[in-house]
């Protein structure tokens, strides 16, 4: 049996168990494009996989980022490891290790692929894409995640692919825009529920301004996933959830409503090691029974202590600060140079434990009482604020907005 489905069914059955679920997603190839492998600092034991550049044109250091053979091989020590529950994946990437290499058939880990793309995570470089409200889209069928192309054989109930997905969804406080996203979602879990296809459930912060104050925006949420859930028999409902952490009580609210929904945090942007450490930390104080650690992984120094630590700080053992002296400790014994010294390493940093998106209300659609209401941004955030600490958008040039939108999706995709 997988670990994640003997962990569901320890939590179910035990509320008081220390049963705790980590997925590494590395699916960001469906947002981000060449740059979603991340820079090249970390490579696997196999070593580099290099591609052949034109010496024209490039230098080997100018390209900073992996290439797919490269961040395949991570993928696999990462599974060969086995300290996580799940690996995320694109459809394609899913082809590739699940259905053409059985990297999973003999591992606990299990796979699973993202199901669907909405127009929020269209992060590729120059767009404007994700400015606008996110509308909803699929790529990928369940048919070509579970077997790799576009009709299972389903006689036998068995596939060779992922028979788990990501599905997300995106309220933006627009009644049309939310109704559209709701309609995608039903017609994709009703196909799920025939095609029995297991799924968990993406709930982003908006991604554009909502009316919605970010001191608020955890019991928007809340409601949300309650409202949008509450005609959904079980036989249609996510195993988990995934969430934006927005604090101890938006995370007890949700926790306590409904026992059977177990909820999951998703990493946020990388900030400082102990960001990452602190944030599983205290999502599992207060409720949380999954995290889904994507940025946050894919930049360390050494993905497997990185891993290491995550699991050793849920099942009890060490503290996120002991975790971050531990992490140093393992980076200077491969003689790695960690990306801040461990004084810094150790500090809390703002801009990635806020509980708010950062998205501020449109002007069309911002109540005068909400003006001032919105918690501060980080005091470096790289784009212009108004004197609440909200983003001031229409100060913001190309670049700042793309500072913003980035700052953003690090938070959707960990």
């Amino acid at each position: 049996m997988k670990s994640l489905d003997q962990k569901l069914t320890e939590i179910k059955r035990s509320p008081s168990s220390r049963a705790f679920i980590i997925a590494d997603a590395k699916d960001a190839d469906m947002a981000f494009g060449v740059r979603a492998p991340g820079p090249r600092g970390y490579l696997s034991m196999r070593g580099e996989r290099p591609a052949r550049f034109s010496p024209e044109v490039w230098t080997r250091g100018e390209y900073g980022y992996r290439n797919l053979p490269e961040f395949l091989d991570i993928i696999r020590e990462v599974v060969h490891q086995g300290l996580i529950d799940i690996m995320l994946m694109s459809a394609y990437v899913n082809e590739q290790l699940t259905i053409k290499d059985g990297l999973f058939r003999d591992s606990a880990v299990t796979p699973a692929a993202r199901a669907n793309d909405a127009t929020d995570v269209w992060a590729v470089r120059h767009g404007c894409y994700t400015s606008e409200p996110a509308q909803p889209f699929r790529t990928a069928s369940i048919d070509q995640i579970q077997c790799g192309k576009i009709e299972c054989d389903r006689s036998s109930g068995e596939f060779p692919g992922a028979n788990l997905g990501l599905y997300s969804v995106t309220f933006v406080n627009d009644l049309q825009q939310d109704r559209e996203t709701l309609l995608a979602f039903k017609a994709f879990r009703e196909e799920a529920e025939r095609k029995k296809f297991r799924y968990f459930l993406e709930v982003f912060d908006p991604n554009v301004q909502s009316g919605v104050a970010p001191e608020k925006l955890g019991e928007f949420i809340n409601d949300n996933i309650i409202r949008s859930l509450a005609g959904v028999p079980e036989s249609g409902r996510p195993l988990f959830l995934k969430i934006v952490y927005h604090g101890p009580r938006a995370m007890e609210e949700l926790a306590q409503y409904d026992p059977n929904l177990a909820v999951g945090v998703l990493g946020g942007s990388a900030g400082t090691t102990y960001d990452a450490f602190r944030l599983i930390h205290d999502a599992q104080k207060y409720g949380a029974r999954v995290a889904l650690f994507g940025r946050k992984i894919n930049n360390a120094e050494h993905q497997l202590a990185f891993i290491e630590m995550l699991r050793l700080i849920t099942d009890g053992k060490i503290s996120p600060e002991e975790a971050v002296r531990a992490y140093h400790g393992v980076l200077a014994a491969k003689k790695i140079k960690p990306r801040l010294p461990l004084e810094k390493d150790l500090e809390l940093t703002p801009q990635a434990m806020s509980y708010d998106s950062g998205t501020a209300p449109a002007r069309s659609q911002r109540p005068k009482s909400e003006v001032g209401t919105a918690k501060p941004e980080a005091r470096n955030s790289g784009w212009p604020v108004l004197s609440n600490g909200a983003p001031d958008f229409e100060k913001m040039n190309a670049a700042q907005r793309g500072a913003y939108d980035r700052h953003r999706l690090t938070q959707k995709f960990g």
